[in-house]
């Protein structure tokens, strides 16, 4: 259905994506960096309805998708892309997509769970997430290559065991999926880890961002990245 997803351009060559007819515990953000050779699209909601028709591609500029985790609001129109990467630590799951790894059965059970139907006919009840393996796995230290940007891989667990995100060292641009963002932080979920969550939060008030983009809420500068992280550690 046309009018599923917003989208805003935060300057020529960054545009967020939302769905806005979520359920707010689940509506995620998702992002698209217009690179030199390569574009970017970093998770993929809900898979609700087909993303890949909303990406303003150039023809013949290839597009590498990175899920910052595989949990439900990042990977569900993954499979809708020919170019999948994700974290080591779960990337035999994209092949399965098993309710387990990604918490699907969740959807379908919330109450609330879309603002509008999608399209005549939509159930909650018959939401899944279709597999998607990865065609390149990441780690910490791998670089993804724009062209004109180039990106770390970052591993920053605690709010999933997976979590990953994309730092540009030169500028300081900053994906941070669930790894940190601007909303309440997630960390009892089943697969999460306070205790390894604290680890990451000590390492990102080292990390010298300038922007940040995170898998839910709005973006972030460095100074308020801190302070998120602070407020978890409890040290004001």
């Amino acid at each position: 259905m046309t009018g599923w997803f917003d989208k805003k351009a935060l300057d020529p060559a960054l545009t967020l994506i939302t769905e806005p007819f979520v359920h707010p515990y689940m509506s995620a953000n998702i992002w698209h960096l217009k690179g030199r050779d390569i574009d970017l699209l970093v998770d993929t909601g809900m898979g609700i309805c087909p993303l890949a028709p909303e990406i303003d591609r150039s023809a013949g500029k290839p597009l590498l998708v990175v899920a910052t985790h595989i949990h439900l609001d990042h990977v569900g129109s993954l499979h809708e892309f020919a170019q999948r990467a994700g974290p080591q630590k779960s990337a035999a799951e994209f092949a399965r997509m098993s309710d387990a790894a990604t918490y699907a059965h969740e959807f379908r059970q919330l109450e609330g769970a879309v603002s509008r139907l999608p399209y005549p006919g939509w159930s909650r009840e018959a939401y899944h997430i279709e597999p998607a393996p990865l065609t390149r796995v990441l780690g910490e230290g791998d670089v993804v290559d724009l062209g004109d940007r180039r990106f770390a891989v970052l591993h920053l667990p605690g709010h999933s065991p997976d979590s990953i995100a994309l730092f540009d060292e030169r500028d300081g641009l900053f994906f941070s999926g669930d790894a940190i963002y601007d909303d309440t932080l997630l960390d009892d979920l089943p697969d999460s880890d306070p205790a390894i969550y604290r680890h990451t939060m000590q390492r990102l008030l080292e990390l010298p961002i300038s922007s940040g983009h995170g898998g839910h809420g709005p973006s972030f500068d460095r100074s308020r990245m801190q302070e998120i992280a602070r407020t978890y550690l409890g040290i004001g």
